[in-house]
């Protein structure tokens, strides 16, 4: 779902909007370090890192700008401090995609929700930039307006706020903070219809409110609605599988792959091999007990999909 300033709402009280032992296999093995982490974990570290691209080509163009790094960054559950997130590391290049897999409680959504700002977690540790900023300084409506977007599993319904009122609030909060002139509800008409075509929805999409009543393809399909509109840097894109039949999955998949640039990323979370078949990822991070263990290539899911975790770990 778009974070964007409360402010922006129409209704008094607008609902709350959330916003990697050297190895022989194609992938790569974390093995603890001896010196814990800041966070009172068990400090991962790997002898060998994945290949990153040279500071410039032989024809001296520069290699893609960082975008995010994440460094030893742990997080809580806010009211019972029960530790979820142990020490992740992760590093995401413009023009990456990047898919994190994990069994249930490992830890991805909750990485996602603090990426975004979510109140439910509070981080205790560690260092997240983005785009060269402070990103836990920041806001989640500020989170969002720098580029940073979230699709939700579950998205929430907003009563009495249309699609086309609830994304002309979102892009032009965005347009203000870009020092842009805000554009009017025609030219905005204008900017979104051929949008529409993109995720596969009719135009009578923009009049309905936002959610209520949605099938999940269809509020799956709003979500990446919203994405082709505000264009952010970086897209989290948690689960948006989930719940989708084959048709419904390609729609989806396909507006994300032309939504794509060399300069803007995405960070995918799923449990299955069938969204990498659509959405090809540059690498595949496994996620476990609140940290990322494995990073690798598609070899990663091909290996959970045969075996499992079980068949993983013991590679």
């Amino acid at each position: 779902m778009a974070l964007f300033h409360s402010c922006c709402l129409p209704t008094p009280s607008p609902p709350q909007l959330l916003s990697f032992r050297n190895s022989t296999s194609k992938y790569l093995l974390f093995t603890p370090a001896a010196t814990p982490s800041r966070c009172r974990f068990p400090k991962l570290s790997a002898a060998v890192a994945v290949e990153s691209p040279p500071a410039s080509s032989a024809d001296g163009v520069d290699s893609p700008k960082l975008l995010l790094e994440v460094r030893d960054l742990c997080a809580v559950i806010t009211e019972s401090r029960q530790p979820i997130l142990k020490g992740v590391n992760l590093t995401i290049h413009e023009g990456e995609v990047h898919a994190v897999m994990g069994k249930n409680g490992s830890g991805k959504s909750t990485f996602a929700k603090v990426l975004v700002g979510h109140r439910d977690y509070e981080v205790t540790e560690g260092t997240v930039v983005f785009k060269g900023e402070n990103l836990l300084d920041m806001a989640p409506e500020d989170r969002s307006l720098a580029g940073l977007f979230m699709s939700f599993q579950s998205p929430v319904e907003i009563p009495g706020v249309s699609n086309i009122d609830f994304l002309q609030m979102a892009y032009n909060a965005r347009r203000r903070k870009l020092g842009e002139p805000e554009l009017s509800p025609l030219e905005f008409y204008g900017y979104i219809a051929p949008k529409l075509e993109s995720v596969n929805a009719k135009i009578e999409f923009l009049s309905r409110n936002v959610n209520e009543g949605f099938s999940g393809g269809e509020k799956k399909r709003n979500e990446i609605l919203q994405l082709a509109v505000l264009g952010a840097d970086l897209a989290i894109l948690d689960e948006i599988d989930s719940g989708l039949d084959v048709d419904a999955l390609r729609d989806v998949a396909n507006a994300v792959n032309k939504l794509l640039t060399p300069t803007n990323s995405v960070l995918m979370i799923t449990h299955y091999r069938r969204l990498l078949e659509f959405i090809k990822p540059t690498y595949i991070h496994i996620m476990d007990d609140g940290r990322i263990v494995k990073t690798g290539d598609i070899s990663i899911a091909e290996v959970l999909e045969k075996g499992g975790y079980k068949a993983l770990s013991a590679t």
